[in-house]
């Protein structure tokens, strides 16, 4: 510091809506070939001399100095601590703060303070009102590193700065990582709320990049847009910009399981009316005569439930003879099953699916009580939960296919829409097996599965992950949407490689025979050739299509052709057929 040794070097910070330099990072550096170069290792030092904030507002001197003896127009983003803006502002007043900032040549309107180590933040309101003074000047504010941890969603409320950086942690490779995107979504809802702009730090490869700007996450910064340097930069990387101006969306990443989220809410609850705990047999009787339809009764204790009583098993017991006679007045607990499924409302309903298998076939009786916050609320069926489990797992599979993981129709969909928002030119495959009908009659779901799950991976291994989309649809239906130059060859290969694999399904005599003897739809038994796959390809070019539903569409309808043509591929563009 005495010796004017520490200079600033400026990374750019890079719209990715159309790859232009909206901004620069002056980041500090000390002298080259020690090691005191790294900036974190000049942090460690003046830590150790305690000269924490004399180091901070050095470095910032310096950027401002020679951000302005450059006489650049552009915003200067400088880091700054929580804390020592604090103690510049108690010490300088935001009125010769800004002449400082003004004789260095910066325009405050064009000054950006960095606020890092928030965390440190003991007094927020304060920090607020520091904020609201420096921004009453016209400087903006950026929270650096949200995300990794230490940051504050109360901050970003209180301060609600202009920008706010996505820690690296987020954004390294994004492109390969679902819960990742999910996660930086939820930063954009949130950024909306505030009226603050995203940027995505880290940015080091293509991939993240082209995921990151399909995303609309508005700025970037990282090595692979350009490196920090010793001059402000005019325009990225050339790599960069050929990604910016590429039309070609990026596939996200999506979670490699099916989700099987869903509540108990979805269920219709029975408000049925209880009984407690001295509650006669005769009061029991007289209730179930009232409410016909009331297939059992929960016991409780006050607010909490205790217990069950079958309707069917309980009225069985009070028509024998004498019964009301001897046990009439007598409470009905007798009959009360205490071991009762008592279920929270918002309990996941698959975790219920052990009532549906349980060895106590009771509980499909009986079915279950069902709680808020352990009060009891009503009665659910064994029916219900087998509706409700079943509609969550078809909504699920819409998600993603539970036996491959696949995306379901809503992320194919999705993912078309993104297509032709682009503008890019695609290839839509439908692909869809040959024989497979008979196949799965004859050697049973289990190996069926198997030959769908070899059409799923083979679909993967011909693809480009970055570039091209696979989805299962349902059943032994694909669709590939392909990005990728060289498609064509991708699904000749497709097609060779699975004729050559699923052989390996059948059994030797089918092998040998080329062909296996099963009933068609008719109930006719025939000969069936071995199980081959045909896909249908249709090239989308720009505007010619206006909904995922139309792509969907005219992709079936070259299936069906490909598969009234037999084995292979079919290409479809427009009304022009040929085949391969």
């Amino acid at each position: 510091m005495r010796n004017n040794r520490l200079y600033p070097v400026f990374q750019p910070i890079v719209s990715l809506r159309d790859g232009s330099v909206y901004s620069h990072e002056a980041l500090i550096r000390g002298p080259q070939d020690t090691s005191f170069h790294a900036p974190d290792a000049l942090l460690v030092a003046a830590g150790h001399e305690s000269l924490n904030f004399e180091f901070e507002n050095f470095c910032v001197s310096v950027a401002l100095d020679r951000w302005g003896s450059l006489l650049e127009s552009g915003r200067l983003f400088v880091n700054i601590s929580a804390e020592v803006l604090v103690q510049v502002l108690k010490r300088c007043g935001r009125d010769a703060l800004m002449e400082l900032v003004s004789g260095f040549g910066v325009l405050p309107r064009m000054l950006v303070l960095e606020i890092t180590e928030y965390e440190r933040v003991t007094d927020m309101d304060y920090l607020a009102s520091v904020v609201r003074e420096i921004r009453s000047a016209g400087v903006s504010l950026a929270l650096d590193d949200f995300g990794d941890g230490r940051s504050s969603l109360r901050l970003w409320s209180q301060l609600k700065p202009e920008f706010v950086k996505i820690d690296k942690y987020f954004t390294k490779d994004i492109s390969q990582h679902a819960d990742k995107l999910k996660t930086i979504q939820a930063l954009q809802q949130i950024a909306a709320i505030f009226d603050t702009s995203l940027v995505a730090e880290g940015i080091e490869t293509e991939d993240d990049l082209r995921v990151l700007r399909d995303l609309g996450i508005t700025y970037g910064q990282g090595y692979f847009l350009g490196h920090p340097a010793l001059l402000p930069r005019e325009q990225i990387e050339a790599t960069a910009l050929d990604v910016m101006r590429d039309r070609r969306v990026a596939v996200f990443p999506e979670l490699r399981r099916a989700s099987h989220a869903g509540s108990l809410s979805r269920i219709a609850v029975l408000e049925a009316p209880a009984v407690g705990l001295s509650t006669t047999n005769n009061e029991l009787a007289n209730l179930f005569l009232t409410h016909t339809k009331l297939h059992a009764v929960a016991v409780i204790d006050g607010t909490r439930p205790v217990g069950i009583i079958n309707r069917a098993h309980f009225m069985d017991e009070y028509s024998k003879l004498y019964y009301r006679e001897v046990w009439g007045r007598k409470p009905c607990m007798v009959h009360a099953n205490l071991e009762p499924r008592l279920i929270e409302r918002d309990h996941n309903v698959d975790e219920l699916i052990g009532i549906l298998t349980s060895d106590d076939q009771r509980y499909l009786a009986d079915g279950f009580i069902v709680t808020d916050n352990g009060r009891y609320e009503g009665l659910g069926t064994g029916e219900q939960l087998v509706r409700s489990v079943t509609e969550t797992r078809i909504e699920a599979a819409r998600h993603a296919n539970p036996l491959t993981f696949l995306p379901g129709n809503i992320p194919i969909s999705q993912h078309i829409e993104r297509l032709l928002n682009s503008g890019v030119e695609f290839v839509a495959c439908y692909a869809d097996l040959n024989n497979f009908k008979p196949f799965n009659d004859q050697y049973g779901y289990w190996r069926g599965d198997e030959m769908i799950r070899l059409v799923a991976r083979l679909a993967l291994a011909h693809c480009d992950p970055q570039r091209d989309f696979v989805g299962h649809v349902g059943g032994d239906d694909f669709i590939i949407l392909y990005q990728s130059a060289n498609w064509e060859l991708q699904c000749q290969r497709f097609v060779a490689e699975f004729a050559d694999l699923a052989i390996e399904l059948f059994d030797a005599s089918a092998r040998e025979a080329g062909g296996i003897h099963a009933e068609d739809r008719h109930g006719v038994s025939r000969f069936f050739p071995l199980t081959t796959i045909s896909i249908g390809a249709v090239k989308i070019h720009r505007d010619e299509f206006s909904s995922a539903e139309q792509v969907a569409s005219v992709a079936a309808r070259a299936k069906h052709d490909a598969k009234i043509y037999g084995e292979g591929l079919l290409i479809r563009d427009n009304a022009d057929f040929s085949t391969h």
